[in-house]
């Protein structure tokens, strides 16, 4: 168990005709279907979030060849396209959703395409999806002053609850960004496991609050979709991923350097 290392899918948009924001990160409905069948044909068995976790904080059995399926920020496609393809083959997943780009009461128009309503949610949820949070406004977390970070945690957690009965467990870091202090404040928030992005396997020396997933896009073909599944060629295939971000944490660090240097002046 202790070297076992899990694939989590990261999907965001399931649409035939994504908005521009959302286009290169989206899928399609056909790409979709495909990949959950090649997911049965590879005799995998789908897990949500909370019982990855918890298998590897407490020892619960998993499946022989366990994989996650997960949805980011809560698009309107993943019940019109998804939810369809999953319930026929039995699969569960996890979906986590930004509350305030959730059309109805909560929603702040911040949405960058057509958005779930509540009363979708709640169908993926009696589907067997695992409804986790993803922030209120989806900022960058680690840009965020300790008071409005913590807002944006508890406001998420709180809005799930009130729309659902229950409190989200596990959480997704918009952006995939995170840093020690965001990680402790989602832990102190009362989530018990976070994701992160990093294209590469999940395993359980990652920690709960920093499992990687990979991400599924529409340049996504069968060959890699299978590469990703296996775990193979993943460094090479996110390289320029892997340095854009590295160079983008620089920027973001100076930034936040900066603001502290412009607050102690205040």
């Amino acid at each position: 168990m202790s070297d076992q290392r899990v694939p989590i899918l990261m999907y965001h948009s399931v649409a035939a005709e994504p908005s521009r924001a959302t286009r290169a990160l989206s899928v399609a409905p056909e790409a979709f279907a495909r990949q959950m069948e090649r997911i049965v044909e590879t005799g995998r068995t789908p897990v949500t979030t909370a019982e990855l976790a918890r298998s590897w904080r407490e020892g619960a059995p998993l499946p022989e060849r366990p994989v996650l399926i997960t949805f980011d920020d809560g698009y309107e496609g993943v019940h019109r396209h998804a939810l369809p393809v999953l319930a026929r083959h039995g699969f569960v997943s996890t979906l986590f959703v930004s509350t305030g780009w959730i059309r109805g009461a909560h929603d702040t128009g911040g949405g960058l395409d057509t958005m779930l309503d509540w009363d979708q949610i709640r169908a993926l949820a009696e589907a067997g999806a695992e409804i986790g949070g993803h922030s209120h406004t989806h900022p960058q977390l680690d840009q965020l002053d300790d008071e409005t970070l913590r807002s944006e945690l508890v406001h998420c957690r709180e809005i799930i609850a009130d729309e659902l009965g229950g409190f989200p467990v596990s959480f997704a870091y918009p952006y995939g960004y995170s840093s020690r202090r965001v990680r402790r404040m989602v832990r102190e928030t009362g989530y018990r496991q976070s994701l992160a992005v990093g294209n590469g396997l999940a395993r359980r020396r990652q920690g709960p609050y920093a499992l990687r997933r990979v991400t599924v896009r529409r340049s996504t073909g069968a060959e890699e979709f299978e590469r990703l599944l296996r775990g193979r060629g993943i460094a090479l295939r996110f390289a320029g991923d892997r340095a854009l971000t590295k160079g983008y944490a620089m920027v973001r660090r100076a930034r936040q350097v900066r603001g502290k240097a412009i607050r102690s002046r205040v």
